[in-house]
């Protein structure tokens, strides 16, 4: 299981309606996004605290889950009141979670130029693990918001330090 984690002062996930058709013939590649930012329906949306996009390994199971789900909650980068960096965690300092699915985490580009996807979890796999890690970091009782898994997403955020911390299960980075 692989993690994206970034420190955020605020973020949110739209999901684009059935009606969006994404880029239209006359709009030329890297124009610019193909919908207007701020459109589609707020799936999710936390104040300060840790965007999580999450990965789910086709090896995967309940072992990644605690590990990952751990880290999040436990890991130490957020300022203390005393000024002292990297000291405090998303529950320490009262902060939400917004856990959003993102399989192209395991998006292998060693061999020529479109991304295989092999080592991804199967759809349904990957769901029940994902499920997996919300409830746990509710059951540790953090506010959590999350996208809808599946569903084509815009993520809306401002990071704050910037901060951002790999995760990955099998501890391969």
């Amino acid at each position: 299981m692989r993690a994206v984690v970034q420190r955020v002062a605020e973020a949110r996930v739209r999901v684009e309606d059935a009606t969006s058709s994404g880029a239209s013939p006359s709009t030329p590649l890297g124009a610019g996004p193909s919908t207007p930012l701020g459109t589609g329906r707020v799936a999710g949306e936390i104040g300060r605290g840790l965007l999580v996009l999450l990965a789910v390994g086709r090896d995967d199971g309940p072992d990644d889950v605690t590990y990952v789900a751990g880290k999040i909650r436990d890991m130490r980068i957020f300022e203390s009141d005393a000024g002292r960096h990297m000291d405090r965690s998303v529950a320490d300092v009262g902060g939400a979670v917004l856990v959003v699915s993102q399989f192209t985490l395991y998006g292998d580009i060693r061999k020529g130029r479109r991304p295989a996807f092999d080592a991804a979890a199967p759809p349904e796999h990957a769901r029940a693990l994902y499920e997996s890690v919300v409830r746990e970091l509710r059951a540790a009782q953090l506010p959590v918001a999350t996208g809808e898994f599946q569903a084509m997403m815009r993520v809306e955020l401002v990071n704050d330090g910037p901060v951002t911390i790999l995760i990955d299960s099998k501890r391969q980075f």
